[in-house]
């Protein structure tokens, strides 16, 4: 079946102005063009979508569930125009966990005052690619490599690994811990995004680790006591819940801050977001 967006944009207009003459005159045709319009879509559905007398049109029931329909799809459409044609004026920044921790709010109003041309949003997608293999944004804060071709990035920062723990633990009584400390321990984490893995361990003294796919999710079991978690500076910034208390990892390596980007299809404010995010890590 062949139907074209013009043939639903002509509907709506019969519909929404009550006549053919007016529908064409909201058009820009003939009203012998909308006639025909409306005539090819009636053919190509096998149904009537109208009716017609001397003094009004008027959708039939069957018409009116095709024009719900065809409003949802016409608006989709210029959503899609819209997302396609705005590169220059909005930005999306896609986030696993939490975002730039502290350092969020600062970006966001000091974006708002050099770049007000370009509107900025974050959007927490739970990820390896925090949304941008998924199209669902521009750029992405990510906090490990990315293993793929497609994607370019730049380390903006370096964040102190902390281990999150059960305000309760014995552990919680200490200023900050060591990876011997969590040995004995189960490891909450996040295979898909997280920034720890047993790997951290030496092979003999391992944690046993749990798989978890949601902060939410990972800090409502670390605040039972049943395990812990280790985690990038941001999420205790992002995330404090009551019950759970954060302490550094001495002898861990810092979490690499990256922002990453479609290599053949960089959005134009890339640059300046580096120079923004890595200005503002360079001040903590």
């Amino acid at each position: 079946m062949d139907m074209e967006l013009r043939q639903l944009r002509c509907l709506v207009a019969i519909v929404d102005e009550g006549t053919f003459t007016d529908a064409a005159a909201t058009l820009g045709v003939s009203q012998a063009a909308v006639s025909r319009t409306l005539a090819s879509l009636e053919r190509a559905l096998g149904v009537r979508l109208l009716r017609r007398t001397s003094r009004a049109v008027t959708p039939t029931g069957t018409g009116l569930r095709v024009v719900a329909h065809a409003r949802r799809v016409l608006a989709e459409v210029d959503d899609l125009v819209r997302d396609a044609t705005s590169g220059h004026t909005h930005l999306r920044i896609g986030y696993a966990w939490s975002a730039l921790g502290r350092h969020t709010l600062p970006f966001q109003r000091r974006w708002s005052r050099t770049h007000p041309e370009t509107d900025l949003h974050l959007v927490r997608v739970n990820s390896a690619t925090a949304g941008l293999g998924e199209g669902a944004c521009e750029l992405a804060v990510v906090r490990r490599p990315l293993d793929d071709r497609r994607f370019e990035s730049a380390i903006v920062g370096l964040e102190r690994r902390l281990c999150a723990m059960a305000s309760d633990d014995p552990l919680a009584r200490r200023r900050s811990v060591r990876l011997a400390d969590l040995a004995g321990r189960t490891l909450l984490v996040d295979r898909r995004t997280g920034t720890t893995t047993a790997d951290l361990w030496p092979p003999d003294s391992r944690p046993a680790t749990e798989d978890t796919h949601d902060v939410d999710d990972w800090l409502t079991v670390i605040a039972t006591g049943r395990s812990v978690g280790m985690t990038a500076e941001s999420t205790a910034n992002q995330y404090p819940r009551p019950g759970v208390v954060y302490r550094p990892v001495r002898d861990s390596e810092p979490v690499a801050v990256r922002l990453a980007w479609w290599k053949d299809d960089p959005h134009p404010a890339t640059q300046a977001v580096l120079e923004l995010l890595t200005a503002l890590y360079r001040e903590a």
